[in-house]
C-alpha cells in the first residue's frame, strides 16, 4: 500500500507491505540508513526516531501507521547553521565509542532538551533509560547532553557542569535502567523511547 511521509521536512511517498516495520521502511525503502537495528525488541533504543516530534522504537511501529505523519531520524538533526548543538555535544564531550546507539541518543536528547531545556542529570538519565549503551558508561553522554542545554541557553562557555557526587550513577557509570512501563505500549508500539512520567519510589 501507499504511505505518504514528511521524512526528515522533506515529503516522501513509498509503496510498503501492511506487515513492514517503520525501521525497514525508513532503511531500505527510503534509505535512511542512520537509524539502526539493534535488538528488534524495544530494549535497546538503537532504532529511535522522532514520530509527530515523540521518541518511538522504529522497531515496534508499523510503516503504514506513518502514514500522513512527520519522522526525524539523526540525518535530519543537522540544520543550516551546521550540527544541532546535541550534536556538538557529543562530538565536544566523547559521548560516544561506536556509535550504534547515538543516533538514538541523540534524538531522545533533543526531544528532552525542547521539553526540558535545563534537565537536571536525574532528568536526563531518565530520560535516556531507554536506550542502551554497550560501551561509555553513560558518564559521557550525560555531559554531552548537560554541553547541549548549556550552549541553547546562550551561557558562553558551553561547559557542562560537573557531575554531581549526589549522581544515581554507580561507579560504572550507569543510573537507573527502567524498563518501558506496560502503559506506554499503545496500539502504535511503545509511544515513548523511554519511561514517561514521574518516578515512582519502588
Amino acid at each position: 500500500m501507499e504511505i505518504n511521509v514528511k521524512l526528515n521536512g522533506a515529503d516522501h511517498t513509498a509503496h510498503v507491505e501492511p506487515r513492514q516495520l517503520l525501521v525497514h521502511v525508513i532503511r531500505e525503502t527510503l534509505g535512511y540508513t542512520g537509524t539502526h537495528i539493534g535488538c528488534d525488541t524495544t530494549s535497546c533504543g538503537a532504532c529511535t526516531v522522532l514520530l509527530d516530534g515523540t521518541p518511538v522504537k522504529s522497531c515496534t511501529v508499523f510503516g503504514v501507521q506513518a502514514d500522513g505523519r512527520a519522522i526525524t531520524t539523526v540525518e535530519g538533526m543537522i540544520g543550516a547553521d551546521g550540527l544541532d548543538p546535541i550534536q556538538e555535544g557529543f562530538k565536544e564531550e566523547h559521548g560516544l565509542q561506536c556509535g550504534f546507539c547515538t543516533p538514538g541518543m541523540m534524538l531522545v536528547a533533543k526531544h528532552l532538551l525542547e521539553e526540558n531545556p535545563q534537565p537536571s542529570e536525574d532528568d536526563i538519565r531518565w530520560a535516556i533509560s531507554g536506550n542502551i549503551c554497550r560501551c561509555t558508561g553513560y558518564m559521557n553522554i550525560v555531559k554531552a547532553i548537560q554541553w547541549a542545554a548549556q550552549k541553547n541557553a546562550g551561557n558562553g562557555d558551553d561547559q557542562a557542569p560537573p557531575i554531581s557526587p549526589d549522581s544515581t550513577a554507580d561507579e560504572t557509570g550507569f543510573g537507573p535502567e527502567d524498563s518501558v512501563p506496560a502503559s506506554d505500549i499503545a496500539d502504535e508500539g511503545v509511544t515513548t523511547a523511554a519511561p514517561s512520567g514521574p518516578q515512582g519510589d519502588e
